[in-house]
C-alpha cells in the first residue's frame, strides 16, 4: 500500500493501538498528524 502524499488524522495516538497505527502509516510514506491526550 503506497501512502506517499496522503495525509492522516489519527485520534487516540498516545499510547496503544493509535500509536501503532500512526507508527506504521508513517512507515508507509503517509504524511501522519496524531491527537490524543496524556491523561
Amino acid at each position: 500500500m503506497n501512502l506517499k502524499d496522503k495525509v492522516i488524522l489519527v485520534t487516540g495516538g498516545s499510547a496503544g493501538i493509535g500509536l501503532s497505527t500512526a507508527k506504521m502509516l508513517k512507515e508507509k510514506g503517509a504524511k501522519v498528524i496524531i491527537t490524543g491526550r496524556n491523561e
